[in-house]
């Protein structure tokens, strides 16, 4: 299941991504346009900041904008940084694998065969969708208006 910290980072990023070529947006801006609680934002854009997704400017017209064009911007990196694995279970994580104790032989496990299928098929969809695929796909379903900021 995708975490709030997640789901919070991307609408961020979208946010953003929107406003990409206006001034950096201040927290209490994006926050109150996804709905986002203002403290937990914090958090989570400076873990963004971090990471090489966004800067931050400071002082008068200072705030966070995209440090990077939206299209360069993958949901496996944002999930990656905000919940780490990607995997479901430990012992078919590329970046943090961990053999499952109650295991005796990942060989001929059903449970990991199918998982290590689940995290392929995952990774594929994550890895190739951008923050600026989700921007055209909500321009798609009908959200064209972008934030007014």
């Amino acid at each position: 299941m995708l975490s709030k910290k997640t789901k919070y980072a991307i609408k961020a990023l979208i946010v953003m991504g929107k406003n990409r070529d206006k001034p950096p947006m201040q927290i209490a801006q994006i926050a109150e346009l996804e709905k986002i609680p203002k403290k937990f934002l914090e958090v989570i854009l400076l873990e963004m900041r971090k990471a090489g997704f966004l800067y931050s400017k400071k002082g008068a017209g200072g705030g966070y904008a995209l440090n990077k064009d939206p299209k360069d911007i993958y949901l496996v990196n944002v999930l990656r940084v905000t919940d780490g694995p990607v995997a479901m279970v430990p012992c078919v994580s590329l970046n943090f694998y961990h053999r499952c104790e109650e295991c005796h032989n990942e060989s001929t496990c059903g449970i990991r065969s199918m998982f290590l299928d689940i995290r392929d098929a995952t990774l594929k969809i994550l890895s190739e969708t951008s923050i600026a695929d989700l921007i055209d796909k909500e321009v798609a379903l009908g959200d064209s208006a972008l934030t007014g900021l």
